[in-house]
């Protein structure tokens, strides 16, 4: 019994001293001349790496890049300053540098040699932009109608702002028919120095919401409109909604409009006494819906959204410089005082829109309405942005 057990320790042992001294194989490299054979699948998997990545450099080159360097402050004497002060005398400047891949709608050729031709018959000098941001939909609508109603009646340019939400159906709907009402309101009634602006425009509003209403396939769709009628002597601007008006007049912005806000005192009044409540979901809304108190369209929101416009009459000075119109995704990151700077100073030529490393030569108005929106999206606007830039330096000579 000893025997086979020092016999079985003895075999034991010598298999583990055969594996330890067992050497293993060295690997040899090919030489550097040595034809490397691919396989089939190999070859697939090395040319789709390869077209991968030639569409994400051709992506990258799809990208353009736009810096702008503004400075922010009261001019004196039309003079650039170095830095601007604010309001604590700090010196400060804004640099924006942002990379941006997103569509640009802009008006066809044809409108754009149309407008032109207007422009060289004494029309306001203009320029429109939109950008569709980082929405999956373009929602939002710009309408400019330059002459909108007869010249007997009196020289008169429409132009408008329309952010829809839920679709964009009614703001499409009221680009092409809300001008058309009030030059009908216009020309019935005569003279439009004699008219009574603000009932004008709450029944072309009325009449625009009671036609939108009338499509039961957009019920729960609604659009903020914003329309400024810019005549000989005057500015009537009609406001329902979150988007707003501004006025560059002697080196300083004039609010022309005043946003509708659930959170507005007076607009927070108004829905809770018609029963309705403004809720905090992610921001105020009315029932925790709707951002804006106010809009054509959602009909299913009634009483507390209603689609009545506030109105104001501005009359026109040889002070006036140019009036912006917007919708919320640039008032949402920029106040009225500094894209009043930016559209001066762009205006003046002191700054221009350049985009890989070209300048774009159109309108000083146009680059204006450009460059704001880029701003907005470089300061991380996340909304649509539609932005219309009007000059008016030079259209009136006395006060």
């Amino acid at each position: 019994m000893v025997s086979c057990l020092v016999l079985l320790c003895c075999v034991v042992f010598s298999s583990l001293h055969a594996k330890t001294t067992m050497k293993t194989p060295k690997r040899h490299s090919p030489p550097p001349n040595a034809v490397r054979r691919v396989e089939p699948d190999s070859v697939e998997i090395i040319a789709g790496f390869k077209n991968s990545r030639r569409r994400r450099l051709k992506i990258r080159r799809m990208k353009y890049t736009c810096q702008t360097k503004i400075r922010v402050g009261k001019d004196a004497d039309g003079v650039p300053p170095m830095a601007a002060e604010d309001s604590e005398g700090e010196r400060r400047e804004i640099h924006e540098h942002v990379e941006i891949s997103l569509s640009l709608a802009s008006s066809s050729s044809e409108e754009e040699e149309r407008s032109s031709s207007k422009q060289k018959d004494g029309a306001l000098s203009h320029g429109s932009v939109s950008l569709i941001g980082s929405r999956k939909e373009m929602e939002d609508a710009v309408s400019v109608e330059i002459g909108f109603v007869a010249k007997e009646r009196g020289k008169c340019d429409f132009f408008a702002v329309y952010d829809g939400h839920g679709g964009a159906q009614v703001a499409e709907a009221c680009r092409e028919r809300l001008h058309r009402l009030v030059a009908e309101e216009v020309e019935r009634s005569g003279s439009h120095m004699e008219l009574d602006w603000d009932g004008v425009m709450q029944g072309c509003f009325r009449k625009m919401d009671t036609e939108v209403a009338g499509n039961a396939a957009v019920r729960t769709v609604g659009s903020t409109a914003l329309v400024a009628v810019v005549a000989e002597a005057q500015i009537v601007v009609a406001n329902c909604g979150d988007c707003r008006a501004v006025m560059g007049r002697g080196g300083e912005a004039v609010d022309l409009s005043t946003d509708h806000k659930p959170d507005r005192p007076d607009e927070l009044m108004r829905i809770e006494e018609a029963g309705g409540r403004v809720i905090n979901w992610n921001g105020q809304r009315v029932l925790g819906v709707l951002a804006t108190s106010r809009s054509i369209g959602d009909q299913y929101l009634r009483p507390y959204v209603i689609s009545k416009p506030e109105v104001t009459m501005t009359k026109r000075s040889s002070k006036d410089e140019f009036l912006i119109l917007a919708s919320d995704g640039l008032w949402d990151v920029m106040s009225s005082e500094v894209a009043c700077q930016v559209v001066r100073k762009c205006l003046n030529g002191q700054i221009r829109r350049v985009c890989n490393g070209v300048e774009n030569h159109q309108s000083r108005s146009a680059e204006a309405a450009g460059l704001l929106a880029e701003i907005a999206l470089a300061k991380g606007s996340r909304d649509n942005i539609s932005v219309i830039v009007v000059e008016l330096r030079g259209t009136v000579t006395s006060d």
